[in-house]
């Protein structure tokens, strides 16, 4: 599972699964005859109108023909703030259990892989949600609402899935353990809330998940899992009266329980004096954070917070940037608003290098904060602030998914229609607002930070009155609703049918796919390749410090004028340069192509190399490979990594090297020699590039040809092959001193490209032994029925050239449990060589496969890249038509056969990386305890 606000240190995301019997027949799929109560329209805001079904259950639909695909989005108004005494996680732990099943979906995971769904789960401290996306069909609809209803009040939540799930749940903990800055936030928000709900982690505690009950988690579900405490989302293309007549005959025939749902009365009260943490565990490179109380999210002040916070922590703008990092008290910095139901919090973080001073930082950044009111914001930085936001508000806005499931926040935080209010009030924020809210809440007595320290006349900040959000928002309207686009087939057929491809006089490729889109978006992929072996040897370090250098300001703008150019753009723009080549991305605004495309060629073509800029990417390269000297995962994924390309000799390419390698190289090299590389390699000779979505094709070649037709590479460019080599397996054990988690690579070295006769069997024999979600034989084994693993999975992958491809497998668990995890690992694998897969697991593996493929082409950003890859290798979709082709007639044994040709488990290097010596420690401790009679 991907985990969403990766910067929380409270928003556990979660996923899951099997379940209980004890409520309502499950929801059958509506008949002619039997629709249940009619939805009442409520409100309609920028294309999303909401009903209410009589039960209480609150219902938005966003209807977006240019989707391929429909989102169902099911939130219920519980998080960890809910949770009672003995309670923690119990949130948390539900939405795992909701994976498990019901009388009629017994297998969750299975019932939406066959179906070609992306799904998932978060609980966060205000919501729980479930969501999954799916190819559009009226069938995928009705069965998916159909679902959703009856796991509403049906799911298993039963004691034997307790148990299971709990250590599942529990590794999740552990896993979490690991991460400092997450744990050092837990423990800042416990003591800013002495009283509130938000003060407790969504993960929960140890001993709360070990000993719930499964009567209290019973309760718990039927005390919350409600249509009166829920909103119901569906999003992307589908039709309205049909998605109507769905709703009201799955979730319609809910009952509204008798008891009204618990309310929640706790109020933090206000802070009278600083607070102080410190935490002491084994990292690598020092971390200082403030907290401040803020009001509610559905407060007018939130607007001004939120441009407060990126006044003050944007990079590099920001003053936090300029205070800490130029003057190298640190190497990061960063600010966030969190906007929630109740008051939440602002915060402020600044990462160190190893061995830097911690108290000078953390003076400069309490210093910064709490006397910005002193110092008059301008103009340029509330514009800036404004900016960024609305460009990430109007980008989500304009794709339907994203927002179905960003909804869960809004309507969390209070109502739903706060996405666009929001919107409204950023727009209309002056300096004025941001200097009284800075005046207002970032006071030393608000701050939990120090130590506590006696006040004769404590100056408090007072949280507001209330809003009343209805009539706040009584007779909202919002903005008019953006563009539409048109409904668009991904098959390799169609978009074969449609593309354009053709080459510029200076020999850049081009593949251009015009069609209509939500909003008039566009995206673009741009690749350039250059270099031969022997020129690139020793050079790998600088050229990353080349292409990292490339956004950091051109002869024209500095790296804040870019940045500041892009926002009014509304454009998305990544440009990166490695030893063997450069890739751009983009996606914007039919209207903001051209120029975006300007300022692509204006940074590869003339980047500034400024010296400040170079050593503040010096600081902060050197600090991201410092700060993983200590982490198990890195640590294993190299040493892997060392052995399965270990032919390729120091300075080679595509040599791996050790963590102190890097740490070396990143340190000794120059700016001049990344300026060097820069002139000695870059130039357009050798390029692709794609377009897809809303543009005019005869004004993206000229332009391409303007910018890119006289810009040749100076070096002569050859390929460098990657060649095989049967390296002998080994067996690796690291130790991490004090990590909770451990973690587990195994991977064998394959002679294997795409094109080869064996590899649409492989890619779905790995799709069902671990590719898939928690669907997978792996995932069955380790992760559902033994509880050894949150996360577990495999891969196996063949290069598109060289006969060069590699299988692995990754899991993570406790250290006590490592070699029970490498016994699982190595049984299932084995069996799916000797012994291959049913027709049925099969059947239902390719079903999903062949639907995430089409899912995958439908994603324009993805389409595009794909586009000008295929340019490079001489290749069209017909190739992905030829695999999926295979793929529909591929029987078990042909599947089998071929995985055993290529994999055998004796020569598999295996890596387990974490404190075993510690875990045998405890284990000893725990035997030799005594028996208290």
């Amino acid at each position: 599972m991907k985990r969403r606000l990766p910067l929380s240190p409270w928003a556990s995301l979660l996923l899951l699964a099997t379940a209980p019997v004890w409520a309502q027949s499950p929801a059958p799929a509506p008949s002619a005859k039997a629709r249940g109560p009619a939805l009442t329209p409520v409100t309609s805001v920028e294309g999303i109108t909401e009903y209410r079904l009589p039960n209480g259950l609150r219902v938005l639909l966003f209807p977006d023909p240019t989707k391929p695909t429909v989102t169902v989005n099911v939130t219920y108004f519980v998080g960890s703030k809910h949770e009672g005494y003995g309670e923690s996680g119990m949130a948390h732990l539900l939405e795992h259990l909701l994976l498990k099943g019901t009388p009629t979906t017994k297998n969750v995971p299975q019932a939406l892989t066959e179906r070609g769904a992306r799904f998932n789960c978060t609980t966060s401290l205000d919501r729980t949600n479930y969501f999954e996306t799916l190819p559009a069909s009226d069938e995928n609809l009705r069965w998916t609402l159909s679902f959703e209803a009856d796991r509403m009040v049906n799911s298993f939540v039963s004691k034997k899935d307790l148990d299971s799930e709990m250590t599942v749940v529990r590794n999740e903990f552990e896993a979490g353990e690991n991460n400092v800055r997450g744990i050092l936030f837990k423990r800042i928000l416990s003591a800013a809330y002495h009283w509130h709900g938000y003060g407790r982690s969504t993960i929960g505690a140890r001993s709360d998940l070990e000993n719930v009950p499964i009567e209290r988690l019973q309760a718990f579900y039927r005390k919350y899992y409600r249509p009166d405490n829920a909103m119901l989302v569906v999003a992307g293309h589908f039709d309205e009266a049909k998605a109507l007549s769905l709703i009201q005959g799955t979730f319609g025939k809910l009952k509204k329980p008798a008891e009204p749902i618990p309310a929640t009365y706790t109020v933090e009260p206000t802070q009278d004096g600083e607070r102080e943490v410190t935490l002491r565990r084994v990292g690598d490179i020092p971390v200082v954070a403030s907290a401040y109380h803020v009001p509610e999210g559905g407060h007018p002040d939130f607007a001004a917070i939120h441009v407060l916070a990126e006044v003050l922590g944007n990079t590099p703008s920001g003053r936090l940037y300029k205070a800490l990092v130029e003057t190298k008290k640190s190497v990061n910095v960063g600010a966030r608003g969190f906007q929630l139901r109740d008051p939440g919090l602002i915060t402020f973080a600044a990462d160190l290098r190893a061995g830097q001073p911690v108290e000078p930082a953390r003076e400069a950044l309490v210093k910064t904060v709490e006397e910005a009111a002193r110092t008059p914001f301008t103009e340029e930085e509330v514009t800036r602030a404004k900016t960024d936001h609305l460009k990430a508000l109007e980008l989500r806005l304009n794709n339907s998914e994203r927002s179905a499931i960003s909804l869960s926040e809004w309507a969390a935080t209070g109502d739903w229609r706060l996405m666009f209010l929001q919107r409204d009030r950023i727009g209309a924020v002056t300096v004025a607002d941001v200097m009284r809210v800075a005046e207002t809440y970032l006071k030393p007595s608000n701050r939990t930070l120090g130590t506590f320290i006696p006040t004769a006349k404590p100056e408090r900040a007072e949280m507001p009155a209330p809003v009343d959000l209805p009539k706040v928002l009584e007779g909202y309207k919002g903005s008019a609703a953006v563009a539409q686009g048109e409904a668009f087939d991904p098959s390799p057929a169609n978009v074969e049918a449609r593309v354009q491809r053709g080459e510029l006089t200076g020999g850049m490729k081009y593949a251009l796919l015009p069609k209509k889109t939500r909003g008039e978006m566009v995206n673009a992929a741009l690749y350039f390749h250059w270099g031969t072996e022997a020129a690139l040897n020793g050079k790998s370090d600088a050229a990353v410090y080349a292409g990292k250098m490339l956004m950091r300001g051109s002869k024209k703008r500095t790296r804040q004028q870019l940045q500041d150019a892009l926002d009014q753009l509304k454009a998305r723009v990544s440009v990166g340069g490695g030893l063997e080549g450069a890739s751009v991305y983009v996606e914007c605004p039919r209207a903001s192509l051209l120029k975006a495309m300007e300022l692509v060629a204006e940074v590869l073509r003339e980047p500034a190399f400024d010296e400040k800029e170079f050593a503040l990417l010096k600081q902060e390269r050197l600090a991201g490979l410092e700060a993983q000297r200590s982490e198990p995962r890195t640590q294993g994924n190299i040493a892997l990594w060392r052995v399965l390309r270990g032919h390729y000799p120091k300075g080679h390419p595509h040599h791996v090297p050790t963590l102190e390698e890097s740490i070396a190289g990143a340190k000794d090299a120059t700016l001049e020699q990344a300026r060097a590389f820069h002139k000695a390699f870059y130039g357009g000779s050798h390029a692709e590039l794609a377009v897809v979505g809303d543009f005019e094709p005869k004004e993206i070649v000229a332009l391409s040809g303007k910018l890119f037709n006289d810009w040749k590479s100076p070096a002569a460019y050859q390929r460098v092959p990657e060649v095989f080599a049967d390296m002998a397996p080994q067996a690796v054990a690291l130790e991490t001193p004090d990590k909770a988690n451990a973690f587990y690579f195994a991977g064998q070295s394959l002679q294997l490209r795409e094109d080869d006769a064996d590899w649409p069997a492989l890619m779905l024999g790995n799709f069902v032994l671990g590719g898939g979600f928690l669907n997978s034989r792996l995932a069955t084994r380790i992760r559902q029925k033994d509880g050894l693993s949150y996360s577990v999975s495999s891969s196996l992958g063949a290069s598109d050239l060289d006969a060069v491809g590699t299988f692995t497998t990754f899991a993570i668990s406790a250290p006590e449990n490592a070699d029970r995890l490498e016994s699982a690992m190595r049984e299932e694998v084995t069996s799916a060589l000797e012994k291959g897969y049913s027709a049925e697991e099969l059947e239902k593996a390719r079903s999903g496969l062949l639907e995430y493929r089409r899912t995958a082409r439908a994603k324009n950003g993805g389409l595009a890249s794909k586009l000008a890859w295929y340019l490079y290798l001489g290749r069209t979709l017909s190739f992905d038509a030829g695999v999926e082709e295979q793929l529909a007639r591929l029987k078990p044994e042909d599947v089998r056969q071929a995985m055993s040709r290529h994999l055998s488990w004796p020569k598999v290097t295996r890596v387990k990386a974490g404190d075993f010596a510690g875990a045998a420690k405890k284990a000893k401790a725990s035997v030799q305890a005594p028996v208290v009679q």
